[in-house]
């Protein structure tokens, strides 16, 4: 199968973090990671971020997947994590260099549309090659929840910033990616439409998934 290239989804700027804060609060994010909604506003007050290019993520280990992807919205419809990933929140940084900071700002986020059709194992020496970082789940998640039009059916993409360890220190062949369900097999019709945090293989290409990336964190 060879590799085919699609438009790069068009750049739309991301709210003020300030706002970002406030929708985060709002949906009880800070509550969740133990963060007072007040060190969260003071957090993007300080981080500034009112140029569009800045996405407020709070550390995985104080907002899992498990915990962020339920807030997801499409269609009306809830997020949900796919039945046959219950470990999701043992998909931690791999190949990303994370603070133990509990907040921090991605910048520079592409969704990765022109890597269509690519394999995760093709897409990752590439994007390294371009100084680039591949994103988290979790920061994936975030993005989505602050500008859900990112996430569009056919348009959808990987994380393969977060990867599985495996007891033996083998890296699991899932990598996590964010789509939109078609209601089949174990979804359920009734999750036709919805956000989904599922994944693929890592030698497995789709035309439908791009490889989501950003510039940096900080």
């Amino acid at each position: 199968m060879s590799k085919t290239s699609s438009t790069t989804a068009a750049v739309t700027p991301l709210p003020p973090l300030a706002a970002q804060a406030e929708h985060l609060i709002a949906l009880g994010v800070h509550e969740s990671a133990g963060i007072p909604a007040d060190e969260l506003r003071r957090f993007a007050k300080e981080a500034g971020g009112d140029d569009g290019d800045a996405l407020l993520a709070v550390h995985p280990d104080r907002a899992p997947a498990s915990v962020l992807a339920p807030l997801l919205r499409h269609d009306g419809k809830p997020g949900f994590v796919v039945t046959d990933m219950p470990d999701v929140d043992g998909f931690v940084p791999c190949t990303v260099e994370l603070s133990d900071a509990p907040l921090y700002v991605v910048t520079g986020l592409d969704r990765g549309d022109h890597m269509a059709n690519w394999s995760p194992e093709e897409a990752l020496p590439a994007l390294t090659e371009q100084n680039r970082t591949p994103l988290l789940l979790t920061e994936g998640i975030h993005w989505v929840l602050q500008q859900p039009a990112v996430l569009e059916r056919n348009r959808c993409f990987m994380t393969i910033g977060s990867r599985l360890r495996k007891a033996n220190g083998a890296l699991d062949a899932r990598t996590p990616a964010i789509w939109i369900s078609n209601g089949t097999g174990r979804d359920g019709r009734e999750r036709r439409n919805a956000p989904k945090v599922g994944w693929c293989w890592w030698g497995n290409r789709h035309t439908w998934l791009g490889f989501a990336s950003a510039g940096g964190r900080g």
